[in-house]
């Protein structure tokens, strides 16, 4: 023990000299840094918090950016609807949107509105409202508490402390800018009745207004290109600050708030990094980046994986759309609802629980039997074995890796659809699915053609899941390469 100390003191509390690190060598007098020190420890702090930052708050810049999209399209009331009346093609840019349901899509501005309205038909199928962040509100239709009967939802705001009618099915948003989305089945293959169900039947006003709503507004957006998603880059954090600036304080966790007031994001304060701080928000964001994509294609935690033995993936890791670990005695899984935002959008219970013959479910597959990434220049086969245990129907759709958005080929629909195609079917009732940059002889009704130099991935969705989908007596089969 050194002279100058009067007790013993324990090694595990003292600082060396001179200690080894990622970040090189970290030096110390008599536990003091020197400023080389601590000037490095200052930069890893602000990027892994640019990149913290960018993980943690993809919710928040995802829903953001579908919001821009809408407004691009003139669509920020709440009773003009973007609605896929010819379904939703490759053309723009949504993630992981699919080919096989009639979107209705609205933005509730609750600030400017107060309370919101939502009346909804009978049969409506999967609807949602979520928050700001991308957090549940409620749902509505067949999985929503008028259970497709049709209703009244009323919407409050954050702060709402007003009288509530009766006659409503009411929910309290945490944030003041909330999402509507709906999706309406196809009826014998086509969208026209869906289509006629939405615009005959769906509004969507202010309470303060329900004497006299304005009529409701209807924007095609199919067959049109433009933009609903987040930036990968220093973008990002500019596409944060209106939301940080418009939404109540209590929107998001003290911590997560501290964690952006690191790096410049405050509400009501100017985001004007310097050269500095910028250098470093480009580095952390792209750090960010490559790990919630290393989330979906390398993922290191096994819960991701649908069935044992396959390469087919879950959409929400842990079965639960809040991604609590063990009902949160575990705490909150970060990656994997980092994984899901940047892959996906909407957050509904539904999605997760076990709803038989009711809402719709998920698997995700990015690789062949062999484990190899997906190669839009080879050919593969899937067999679906027969009897999918879909009450209304299976599709299964071509996404591009980099924008996580419909594959943009020669068809405008990289997909397929028992309801929509006309599928050759197997004898024993099962189907095969082809992917490739040309159709096989004699298979060009079940080809999804893919693009040479590219990669992809897909999801198969079942509408309606039956029991075998939940006890997994029935399993998709793997991407079998063909020579």
């Amino acid at each position: 023990m050194p002279a100058h100390y009067n007790t013993p003191i324990p090694a595990e509390i003292m600082t060396p000299d001179k200690v080894e690190t990622r970040l090189g060598v970290l030096s110390f007098q008599d536990g003091v840094p020197d400023p080389q020190t601590s000037q490095k420890v200052y930069d890893f702090l602000d990027i892994s918090r640019a990149a913290e930052v960018f993980l943690q708050a993809i919710p928040m810049a995802s829903l953001e950016a579908l919001r821009i999209g809408h407004a691009k399209l003139g669509i920020s009331q709440s009773h003009q609807v973007l609605l896929f009346d010819k379904l939703m093609d490759s053309d723009p840019l949504f993630l992981t949107g699919n080919t096989d349901t009639v979107y209705a899509s609205a933005f509730l501005d609750l600030e400017r509105d107060g309370p919101t309205v939502i009346e909804v038909p009978p049969g409506m199928g999967p609807t949602t409202v979520n928050d700001a962040f991308f957090r549940f509100v409620t749902d509505l239709g067949i999985v929503g508490p008028d259970k497709g009967k049709g209703g009244k939802y009323l919407i409050l705001p954050p702060d709402y402390k007003g009288d509530v009618p009766d006659g409503y099915f009411v929910s309290q948003s945490t944030s003041y800018t909330n999402w509507f989305i709906a999706r309406g089945f196809l009826m014998d293959g086509k969208p026209e009745a869906a289509t006629a169900a939405f615009k005959q039947h769906l509004k969507i006003y202010p309470l303060a207004k329900q004497d006299s709503p304005p009529a409701m507004t209807f924007v095609s957006g199919s067959g049109k290109a433009f933009n609903t998603i987040h930036a990968n880059d220093v973008h990002f954090y500019t596409e944060l600050k209106p939301v940080l600036d418009k939404e109540p304080i209590a929107f998001i966790a003290p911590e997560l708030r501290g964690l952006m007031a690191t790096i410049g994001l405050q509400k009501g304060q100017p985001f004007e990094p310097d050269a500095r701080l910028l250098a470093h928000l480009k580095e952390g964001i792209a750090i960010g980046n490559a790990a919630a994509r290393s989330f979906f294609f390398h993922p290191r935690d096994e819960a991701i994986y649908r069935y044992p033995g396959r390469l087919w993936k879950k959409a929400f890791i842990g079965g639960d759309y809040r991604w609590l670990i063990n009902d949160g005695d575990g705490g909150l899984n970060l990656d994997a609802r980092s994984y899901f935002f940047y892959i996906a959008t909407v957050n509904t219970p539904a999605m997760a629980l076990k709803l038989v013959g009711k809402g719709s479910k998920y698997a995700l597959l990015d690789q062949s039997k062999e484990g190899k990434a997906l190669d839009g220049g080879q050919h593969y086969k899937l067999t679906l074995p027969a009897n999918v245990p879909a009450k209304n129907f299976w599709s299964i759709v071509v996404y591009d890796p980099q924008t996580r958005s419909e594959l943009q080929t020669g068809q405008p629909f990289p997909s397929k659809n028992n309801m929509r195609d006309d599928l050759s079917m197997n004898e024993d009732g099962s189907v095969d699915l082809y992917f490739g940059p040309t159709a096989p002889s004699g298979k060009e009704a079940n080809w999804i053609q893919t693009v040479p130099g590219k990669g992809w991935f897909t999801i198969l969705r079942l509408y309606g899941p039956l029991e075998a989908w939940y006890d997994d007596s029935w399993q998709p089969g793997d991407m079998e390469p063909l020579k």
